[in-house]
């Protein structure tokens, strides 16, 4: 019984290391979106909405990884 403990301990502390490593990363993909939104822009759609997104996508991730990285480290 304590050996299934043990591993399931084991695999929850690198699962929760994988997960803050991720979260890390959340602003850059967040980021990564709104550089989409304006590919699309460019070449796809030319609306306006798509700049507006792709704004405030840029400064939420760019916010969100500041603050995030903030309160991991």
């Amino acid at each position: 019984m304590c050996k299934i403990f043990c591993n399931f301990a084991a695999d929850f502390e690198k699962r929760v290391y994988f997960m803050k490593s991720l979260l890390k990363y959340l602003g850059v993909f967040v980021l990564l979106l709104g550089v989409v939104c304006l590919v699309v822009y460019k070449f796809a759609l030319p609306e306006n909405g798509l700049l507006i997104a792709s704004i405030v996508l840029e400064v939420v991730g760019v916010l969100s990884y500041i603050f995030i990285n903030k309160a991991i480290d």
